[in-house]
């Protein structure tokens, strides 16, 4: 066969040049070529960017290219048209990474090899992986093959795909989203596009040439993680460097003014994402002991609750000791049967696919009995954890040609003769000649594979040369090479590398020496000044030659230049203590050897507090510590904080960044698919996870923005929630009232339908849609309103709301009374009484309630229920309601008529839909808004009537409008307020508005498009104008 190691396309002309050169990548230019033919300790052997092999025109593609005849139907990874041998379109492949090229492509290749990416990385920054996932139509961007029906990682941030083995070999190049540099203004700062292989949406157009440069076939195009640019692989390098954040260039949050310390910890901790897919499962698992542990009752079968008669139309009936139906247990055993069916059949598949990647990787000429397929360790530490590559050879193959293919099953870019194998055995390692084939390890007895070690090849085990790259150094120039040996202390290595980058010895006090690992997480450590460099370097080269080619060393300054401080947020404490005891608590936890800088803000009400941090490896070892710590049984919740640098926004007037809460428990998965997506459209720091810790954290972020919107994605719940933390610290923020959008996930939806923010997420709309409608959005505001129950003084201590209302502030321990906040309604009587049955159903069984339509149907289930027992006169509800309360309006008593309950409205819209105020008509009352300061009241019949509302045959009974009310309840009733529901006892209610005032988004109307050609507006405006 023929084979063609190419580099760039202008070196591909040059058929002259020896194979040495095409294939050792550590061949340098201009300022470092002394002693590069045996430098060791960064990334692959080549250089970073900033340094002169830091970008594919100067290192090469490194592809090594070898002719193959295409018998089926392939695509160029380079221009995404055809190749096939039969129609006279021969090709060429990577032996690497798979990369497909047409010959007369192979000028023009830009796309660098997998062997090569971690050396255009100046800047390394890990990714952040998701759960395991099934995708269709995806190509892993390491060996380029299709992820159709096998397991494989996603980065949350950079849409990254790769299968779950080649995730090691993923370069550690995702997308740069804290990059705040000290001593620039706000129009020095420039933001660079980053550019992401293949997996393009479809349809997608060059921004270049305006032509298609997506593919479904083969891993082909590209993408700017930040604008969502498209192009052409050639196409890119034309673009200009410089990126305007494109359509969202208003609402992101810039990376440049960002910082976040770099740490051990993995930028899934500090980004926030949460493997629910391991909460569920412990979840089920807890659920399943707890049944098993509950010990059997005998005599009287339990009571049924509301939940298990929803659950059968029958009560009591084929029901065992434990309270659940035997059908209910035999559908769970056929449900887990099926389940380890599938996955059984799943692993069966699994298996089967790897072994036909593996029979479709061997090359066609090898394809015969005398092929070997062979395990490759390359060190001592995949030998421990049994981590092995596997290549096919010929049995007759000289070992030479197993180290070339272990390179390549390794992704390694470098000269074959640096490297040498050796077989693992049992006891010891045996050396194998060079000219020793395959064959000769092979016994008649043995029947398993055999074992080699990859091993790197000293020139001279005492002495070589080490690459040292400017960190947070104020320098353009890239790596140096400095000569070790085995007695160079890093006091030695950083008196050279001062002199080299031209920073003098006299400041060698004020630097460090940073070993920095590119693996998942990209970890740092600082060494010592008595270590030495070239013997850990040999030591990492024996335990992995992949980590050692991934290991380089920074200078970097030992102050550091982004601040010193470090916040963490600790949740999940006791509410309402002193500071004093908070900070014993923490103490306690963390020790004294260890001690914070500051507390503050605490948040008392959520039992939350911020503390800071001036030191790196403190501020890790207390959130190490805290992570694991619990309180009354508790775990305490730990976040670690990114720092916006708010004065560099203040430059920008058109700037509005974009705050955003997901609630990722509400409208079942769309809202973990929400913040995956604007994770990638946005600033990842800019996005919240609200099961993790709230709105807090993300408020104490943007603390000091001076203007911002927030956008609320779920339910109605879930934006009372929002606007209550935004009362409670909102004073000590710059901005007090940010305008808030709403991404309906809940049931009802009632506050979204005002907005015109939709009847409920569907999944249908497009994110980058929705966030276009936030910047075009416009502000309005919210009345919102002081409900104060006050009980009677017999029965004080009865008030059974339950701490998911809305609780403004506690009140006060010698009037007992209850305050809460007011958003969207309030109901008394047959309304609240169906929410409350249904709010704990759900309470009893959340897992049945995970839809929106399931939702609404088990209420109309319970509505009708409750209309059968009313009429049977078993019903609980009130049907002399009018003679149970006394009505108070502005100051005068208003006469109610014969209901069953009574609505107050702040907006037009309750019950997923319905205005119980109805159409505008001829009366007393003036228009009613959610702006004019007024309160409507309406009155309902009974549960027919409720579903007359909901079709819209029927509209409420108009009682009263007004400022001020004021309820008299002489009996204990129902009561809720925007859906949460509980049993009030009497007393007095007091609808005050509330001096809490809040700033909406409401989404602008669909502007139709203008189908008309040019010539024919112009018609249109002049007889207009006529």
């Amino acid at each position: 066969m023929r084979r063609s190691r190419s580099m760039a396309g202008s070196e591909l002309a040059n058929s002259g040049q020896s194979d040495s050169l095409l294939l050792d990548v550590d061949r340098r230019t201009s300022a470092d070529s002394e002693g590069a033919e045996s430098c060791v300790g960064g990334s692959g052997g080549g250089g970073g960017p900033g340094s002169g092999a830091g970008n594919v025109e100067q290192i090469g593609h490194g592809h090594f290219f070898t002719k193959k005849s295409f018998h089926k139907p392939s695509y160029c990874h380079h221009c995404a048209e055809m190749i096939w041998t039969l129609i006279g379109v021969p090709g060429y492949v990577c032996e690497v990474c798979n990369f497909v090229v047409h010959e007369r492509c192979m000028k023009s290749v830009v796309t660098p090899c997998s062997s090569i990416a971690a050396a255009l990385i100046k800047n390394p920054v890990p990714h952040c992986w998701s759960d395991f996932i099934h995708v269709k139509r995806k190509f892993c961007n390491v060996c380029r093959k299709r992820l159709d029906d096998t397991w494989c990682f996603r980065c949350e941030i950079c849409d990254c795909y790769v299968h779950a083995e080649c995730q090691e070999f993923a370069a550690s190049n995702c997308r740069e989203c804290a990059t705040y540099t000290p001593g620039k203004e706000g129009s020095q700062l420039t933001q660079y596009h980053h550019w992401s292989e293949g997996n393009l949406p479809n349809n997608s157009k060059c921004a270049l040439c305006r032509k298609s440069c997506w593919s479904s076939e083969c891993l082909s195009g590209y993408r700017c993680a930040w604008c969502a640019v498209t192009a052409h692989p050639a196409c890119h390098k034309t673009l200009t460097q410089e990126c305007d954040f494109g359509p969202l260039k208003k609402i992101m949050l810039p990376a440049s003014v960002v910082t976040i310390p770099r740490t051990e910890l993995p930028m899934e901790t500090i980004i926030g994402v949460l493997s629910y897919k391991k909460t569920r499962e412990r979840k089920i698992e807890e659920k399943e002991v707890a049944k098993t542990e509950q010990p059997e009752k005998s005599g009287l079968a339990p009571r049924a609750t509301v939940s298990e008669e929803l659950s059968s139309t029958t009560m009591n009936n084929g029901k065992d000791s434990s309270g659940e139906s035997t059908s209910s247990k035999e559908r769970k055993r056929r449900k887990e049967r099926d389940r380890e069916e599938r996955e059984s059949e799943r692993k069966e598949r699994d298996s089967q696919q790897k072994e036909e990647r593996r029979s479709k990787d061997k090359d066609e000429d090898e394809q015969d009995s005398d092929a070997e397929i062979v395990k490759v360790f390359d060190g001592n530490s995949s030998m421990r954890r049994k981590v092995f590559r596997t290549i096919t050879v010929n049995r007759n193959a000289a070992t030479k040609e197993v180290v070339e293919a272990a390179l390549r099953s390794f992704y390694i870019k470098d000269d074959p003769g640096n490297y040498y194998i050796t077989e693992a055995l049992e006891s010891e390692e045996r050396p194998l000649d060079v000219f020793t084939p395959i064959s000769a390890l092979l016994t008649e007895t043995s029947r398993e594979s055999p074992s080699l070690f990859l091993r790197y090849r000293d020139k001279d085990p005492n002495k070589g040369f080490i690459k040292v790259y400017p960190g947070n150094l104020k320098s353009s120039q890239g790596y140096k090479s400095i000569p070790v040996s085995s007695d160079t202390t890093v006091d030695d290595v950083l008196e050279y590398a001062l002199r080299k980058f031209g920073l003098g010895t006299t400041t060698k006090s004020k630097y460090n020496l940073i070993e920095v690992t590119m693996d998942n997480r990209v970890t740092e450590r600082v060494l010592t000044h008595s270590e030495k460099p070239w013997r850990i370097m040999q030591q990492i080269r024996k335990e992995s030659i992949h980590q050692m080619l991934k290991t380089r060393f920074y200078l970097q300054e030992k102050e550091d230049p982004h601040g010193s401080s470090i916040a963490l947020f600790i949740g999940n404490l006791p509410q309402n203590l002193s500071q004093r005891q908070y900070h014993g608590i923490l103490m306690g936890f963390i020790g004294e050897s260890n001690p914070f800088v500051s507390i503050g803000p605490i948040y008392y009400e959520y039992g939350s507090v911020v503390v800071n941090y001036d030191n790196n490896e403190a501020a890790v070892k207390a959130f190490n510590c805290l992570k694991v710590s619990l309180y009354d049984e508790r775990s305490l919740l730990v976040m670690l904080l990114p720092n916006i640098q708010a004065q560099l926004l203040a430059d920008d007037r058109e700037l509005t960044p974009l705050l955003v809460f997901v609630n990722v428990k509400s409208g079942g998965c769309q809202g973990m698919e929400l913040i995956a997506s604007f994770r990638k459209l946005l600033n990842p720091y800019q996005v919240f996870d609200l099961g993790n810790g709230g709105p807090l954290p993300g408020l104490y972020v943007f603390r000091n923005v001076p203007k911002y919107r927030i956008l609320i994605c779920g339910g109605d719940g879930t934006v009372g929630w929002v606007l209550q933390c935004l009362d409670n610290v909102g004073q000590d923020s710059v901005c007090q009232a940010p305008p808030c959008a709403v991404v309906p996930l809940g049931t009802g939806n009632d506050l979204a339908r005002v907005l015109r923010w939709g009847t409920g997420y569907t999944g249908d709309e497009e994110p980058m849609g929705v966030l276009r409608d936030v910047i075009e959005a416009d502000e309005i505001r919210l009345d919102r309103w002081t409900v104060v129950f006050h009980p009677d003084e017999k029965q004080e201590g009865e008030v059974k709301a339950v701490a998911a209302c809305q609780i403004l502030s506690n009140s006060a321990a010698e009037d007992n009374s209850s305050m809460f906040v007011m958003n969207n309604y309030l109901g008394i009587g047959l309304d609240a009484d169906l929410a409350l049955d249904f709010h704990n159903a759900r309470e009893e069984n959340p897992d049945k309630f995970n839809s929106r339509l399931h939702n609404k149907r088990m209420y109309v289930k319970m509505g009708l229920r409750k209309m059968v027992k009313s009429r049977s006169g078993k019903s609980g509800a009130r049907h002399d309601l009018h003679r149970e309360i006394e009505l108070e309006v502005d100051g005068k008593i208003v006469e109610l008529p014969a209901v069953e309950g009574i609505i107050i409205l702040n907006i037009l819209s309750w019950g997923a839909g319905c205005n119980p105020w109805g159409p505008e008509r001829d009366d007393v009352f003036s228009k009613p808004t959610h702006w004019d300061g007024m309160l409507e009241v309406v009155g309902v019949t009974g549960v027919v009537h409720l579903g007359q509302m909901q079709s819209g045959l029927r509209s409420g009974i108009r009682i009263a409008q007004g400022g001020h009310i004021r309820i008299k309840m002489k009996s204990e009733l129902a009561v809720h307020v925007d859906g949460e529901p509980w049993n009030q006892s009497s007393g007095t209610v007091t609808i005050l508005r509330s001096a809490l005032r809040a700033t909406m988004l409401k989404k602008t109307k669909i502007k139709r498009r203008n189908t008309m050609e040019p010539h024919q507006r112009g018609l249109e405006a002049e007889r207009s104008s006529s």
